[in-house]
């Protein structure tokens, strides 16, 4: 028989003790051990009964192509064409995705708008949408609004894993099920509180055990931490098969990214736009004109960089601002971009450049709410403050991308072709590159200027004209 013990858990890390102590050993965060009642054997109590059995596999004929071909196939396209690029081409069978994001984003629109598209020749016939937080009746009010016009959608709600279970299980292989939220399910195997660590680590080893055991695909809501993170145990990413975060500044602008952070069948560097309206989120066609502000009279201070987001290029606004200051300790400060790496960029340009910035504060802001994370924003960054510091206005045409070493050389950049081509189609004249860049082609509508150093860079702000 199943016997109880008592343990306490850490609420961040997941981390078990014996005794209560002041401080977990696990993630050394203090304050954060609760007493729990766990079910000795562990969980995972509704999957499949049963014998287990191996099955013997022939990889005779068996191609690399014949696998991706047989995986496109069998993916569940869900026709929102910034979703199934993050997935990596769709839903997978008995994939288990966990999307997560802070409150009023978007998760629950989100997802009904998935049943809504879902392409009705994929091979579901089953749309089952749980919720543990709404009533019927306003998840039905969400739908009107939004327009949800199929009528295949089933509806329920229930906090009980049990329950959850017994309802999904009867599906075999053609249902796509949505759980809203992990934290507000339970079971009463375990004696601890709704949210707690081994409540959400239990009920997400269940849905997933019925995923897999029954060949459908599940959605699981998941709340976020005050840091931004996955709320609960870091096991619970290595439980699902997809991360997916869904980010935005819902009170300053209506755009959202929804992000992939783990994937078991795809790639983890794309990102998806969407923008929030009345009638629902509706996908951006063009992703760089939401971060550029098409300002053409006051450019001091600002360049343009273009990056890449897994397989596309997307072109943001670096914003630089030096002004003077009586502080002993100037300050450094940076939105959206390595605050360290502007350090040491700025320590480059003072050692190799003579440009002192002792006396003055540094700020620098990528527009938009987006983080840049590519070495090959270096020179745009380094662009935009030498602008700021020198007063002296950028081209609205011109376009920089390329690493900055420790000497002051510029190296080049990969996908070279494919960022010129966004400036292009966006009507940039120059873009300025690292000397050694041998993956471009020849265009008449834009010219390469090659930088060897920061000198040439600093060069060419000094002589520009606007």
């Amino acid at each position: 028989m199943s016997k109880f013990t008592t343990q306490f858990v850490c609420q961040e890390c997941g981390a078990s003790h014996h005794k209560w102590t002041g401080k977990c050993d696990g993630c050394g965060t203090w304050n954060s051990l609760i007493e729990e009642v766990v079910l000795k054997g562990g969980a995972g109590q509704s999957g499949q009964e049963g014998h287990s059995h191996a099955d013997l596999l022939d990889f005779v004929g068996v191609t690399t192509e014949n696998i991706h071909e047989q995986q496109q196939k069998n993916r569940k396209l869900t026709r929102i064409s910034e979703l199934d690029r993050v997935l990596g081409g769709g839903f997978v069978d008995s994939s288990v995705v966990l999307l997560g994001g802070p409150p009023g984003i978007g998760k629950s629109t989100l997802l009904l708008q998935i049943l809504n598209s879902l392409d009705p020749n994929c091979g579901i016939k089953n749309l089952v949408y749980i919720s543990a937080e709404e009533s019927v009746n306003q998840v039905l009010l969400r739908a009107n609004r939004l327009g949800i016009d199929r009528d295949d959608i089933k509806i329920a709600t229930s906090s009980s894993i049990e329950q959850i279970a017994s309802t999904i299980s009867k599906y075999k292989n053609d249902a796509i099920v949505i759980v809203d939220s992990i934290q507000t399910i339970s079971t009463k195997l375990i004696q601890s509180t709704v949210g707690s660590v081994s409540q959400v680590r239990y009920c997400t080893q269940e849905l997933a055990n019925i995923a897999k055991c029954n060949n459908i695909i599940v959605i699981i809501v998941t709340h976020i931490t005050k840091d931004g993170m996955i709320a609960g145990p870091k096991t619970l990413e290595h439980m699902v098969d997809c991360v997916l975060y869904f980010e935005g500044d819902k009170a300053l602008h209506n755009y959202r990214l929804l992000r992939c952070v783990k994937n078991r069948y795809g790639p983890t560097d794309e990102i998806g736009i969407l923008t929030m309206t009345e009638t629902g989120l509706h996908e951006v066609r063009d992703p760089s004109s939401i971060f550029l502000s098409g300002d053409k009279d006051n450019n001091v201070g600002m360049a343009i960089f273009s990056g890449i987001e897994g397989t596309r290029s997307i072109l943001f606004e670096i914003q630089a601002l030096v002004s003077f200051t009586n502080s002993p300790i100037p300050r450094r400060s940076s939105v959206g971009f390595d605050a360290n790496r502007m350090i040491m960029l700025l320590a480059v340009l003072a050692t190799k450049c003579k440009l002192n910035f002792n006396n003055k504060d540094v700020y620098v802001n990528v527009a938009g709410g987006m983080k840049v994370t590519e070495s090959s924003a270096d020179m745009s960054i380094l662009a935009a403050i030498v602008s700021a510091a020198l007063n002296r206005p950028i081209p609205s045409g011109w376009l920089f991308f390329g690493e900055i070493s420790l000497s002051g050389s510029i190296r080049k950049a990969y996908m070279s072709h494919q960022r010129i081509k966004e400036a292009q189609k966006l009507g940039f004249t120059d873009v300025f590159v690292a000397h050694n860049t041998d993956d471009l082609d020849q265009c008449d509508t834009i010219r390469i200027h090659r930088l060897k150093t920061i000198r040439d860079l600093i060069a060419v702000i000094k002589e520009s004209q606007e």
